[in-house]
């Protein structure tokens, strides 16, 4: 099997469909929970705020969920997963694993540390969350430790 073309950087890796879903969810009970509020005849308008409120919370934890992914330069790699975002170098990642049953990509780090990177899940698309594990993992390998500059400007 030959490696993956590496992409032009930056290149941002993130789960399109899964994300598709969950903002498409979130908009429909949005709309649906904001519409029986205000057809529901014996509501104060506190209830009907209350209703909007509890629609917004919904579309917001949706939201939230749909924003992982995995931005790579020339510098590193951004790691953004559902609450919080991390910034590696290169030479931190030591590989890139993606194993069957995993439900996301794990980068080893040097510190000795697994962090995980939701920007790959296999679950609704499998076969791109493989090419782009792959093509992450050769980016790693092309500008992390073992890399030198005429290896870069290939």
């Amino acid at each position: 099997m030959s490696a993956p073309a590496l992409p032009a950087l930056p290149a941002t890796f993130r789960p399109t469909r899964t994300r598709v879903v969950l903002l498409t969810v979130g908009v429909a009970m949005f709309a649906v929970i904001t519409a029986i509020a205000l057809i529901l005849e014996n509501l104060s308008p506190g209830e009907r705020t209350s209703f909007v409120f509890v629609a917004l919370l919904f579309f917001g934890v949706l939201a939230l969920l749909s924003r992982p992914r995995i931005v790579a330069d020339e510098s590193g790699v951004t790691v953004v997963n559902i609450t919080r975002t991390r910034r590696l170098a290169w030479a931190e990642i030591l590989r890139v694993n993606l194993r069957a049953g995993d439900p996301w990509v794990f980068l080893d780090l040097s510190d000795g540390t697994s962090l995980p990177a939701l920007g790959i899940q296999p679950g609704i698309a499998r076969e791109h969350a493989i090419r782009d594990a792959r093509t992450l993992r050769a980016l790693a390998e092309t500008y992390g430790t073992g890399a030198d500059e005429a290896t870069r400007n290939r």
